[in-house]
């Protein structure tokens, strides 16, 4: 059992090393992500592009986005979002064309290349969501109570940021 599973703050101070805990977790959970779907493009012997791009394809799907969209959706960081899609851009599994109306702006789509990676990676998380709920890591009330608690957390932070600075 870890440490986070028998938490019980009865304090101050041990509440700050639970939120502390959380925000390792959170930040593992992240790491394990990409590792997962490292492995599973090495599976599938897909070595040209990295998990994190993977991952950026999923996240676009069926959309026409812009990089400046994809970080106010909070996915991605300024630097890594322009570098990643230059690159998908570069090897074919997206197009990109310059916006009509603000010509610095580019919007970009995925091509067949990229929606055979979205598949794969929605694949690998079908797959993922049925073996956890089928061996009872997670029930459908413990799902919603987590994306709950997530999203209380993701609106503070939020907050801080416009609010506070």
């Amino acid at each position: 059992m870890s440490r986070l599973e028998k938490f019980q703050p009865r304090n101050a101070a041990d509440f700050m090393s639970g939120y502390l805990d959380s925000l390792q977790l959170v930040e593992r959970l992240h790491r394990l992500l990409l590792d997962v779907i490292k492995d599973e493009f090495e599976r599938l012997n897909l070595l040209e592009i990295n998990a994190v791009q993977g991952l950026l394809l999923f996240n676009i799907g069926d959309n026409e986005v812009t990089a400046g969209e994809l970080k106010s959706r909070g996915y991605y960081q300024g630097s890594n979002v322009s570098y990643n899609l230059k690159k998908l851009v570069d090897l074919g599994y997206m197009h990109h064309q310059r916006c009509s109306i603000d010509r610095r702006a580019v919007r970009v789509r995925l091509t067949e290349k990229g929606r055979e990676v979205r598949d794969a990676v929605e694949t690998l998380f079908q797959r993922h969501a049925d073996g956890i709920k089928h061996t009872g890591v997670l029930s459908d009330a413990g799902l919603i109570e987590i994306v709950s608690t997530l999203r209380r957390v993701e609106r503070y932070w939020t907050d801080q940021i416009r609010y506070i600075y």
